[in-house]
């Protein structure tokens, strides 16, 4: 008795294939085993990204790049046995915060348009007028929702009503710095304290520029692993 038990309990754990009809099915679910994969390990440049591509330090095979987004890029093999991939780098961009749709003082602000935005025409006329406010109140009479007035310096002595710049086209650092910063639109809003905020107006526009970017760049500075059959880009 004991002995059929325990031939019961050891056939529970095996697997039995039958066909029918042409078809085979298994009375029990099988998995699938994985083979071992590579982790990839992260940097926070394009350069270096670049840089170990051309080594083949860890691959001999073709790789697929990926610009996933304008702040990340990996760099993947096909398919193994076990229908799993090895992630050989990813790249990491290192950008500096700023919140769009929250006011800062004037202060913040204008420490934050000079460390954290590509000077431009723009961003100097709004340092321009943030920087020579003259009174806490932000006018809003004849505001209709685009245009604010304020009461800022205009010369040496002078002060007037100066209208605020709105929209602007302001180019913040949001990708890496290897490739020209895209350039969109934005919101510019002041409010009594004096306060400041930048909301953004481009319906996220410039992430598909930033991402074209990227692969125009990889694409210049990898043409020979890309002739070669080395590597492929993809955004």
């Amino acid at each position: 008795m004991l002995k059929e038990a325990m031939g019961y309990l050891i056939g529970l754990g095996k697997a039995e294939i039958h066909e029918v009809e042409g078809r085979k099915f298994s009375d029990k679910q099988l998995y699938s085993l994985k083979e071992p994969t590579a982790d990839a390990f992260t940097i926070h440049s394009l350069t270096g990204f670049v840089d170990y591509l051309k080594t083949k330090f860890d691959y001999e095979e073709t790789l697929m790049i990926h610009v996933v987004s304008p702040e990340e890029v990996i760099a993947f093999s096909k398919l193994n046995n076990g229908a799993s991939r090895h992630e050989f780098i990813r790249a990491t961009a290192l950008t500096p915060e700023f919140r769009f749709d929250r006011f800062y003082n004037t202060e913040e602000f204008n420490i934050k348009m000079q460390s954290v935005f590509v000077q431009n025409e723009d961003r100097d006329i709004i340092l321009q007028v943030v920087g020579n406010i003259r009174e806490d109140d932000v006018k809003t009479y004849g505001d209709d929702g685009v245009s604010q007035s304020v009461v800022a310096k205009t010369g040496v002595s002078k002060v007037a009503d100066v209208i605020v710049p709105n929209p602007v086209a302001l180019k913040p650092f949001r990708t890496f710095v290897e490739i020209e910063q895209p350039v969109s639109s934005f919101v510019f809003r002041m409010q009594n304290g004096p306060s400041c905020a930048l909301f953004e107006a481009d319906g996220g526009a410039w992430k598909i520029n930033a991402i074209h970017r990227i692969e125009s760049y990889l694409k210049e500075n990898l043409a020979k692993e890309i002739d070669s059959n080395k590597v492929i880009v993809i955004a």
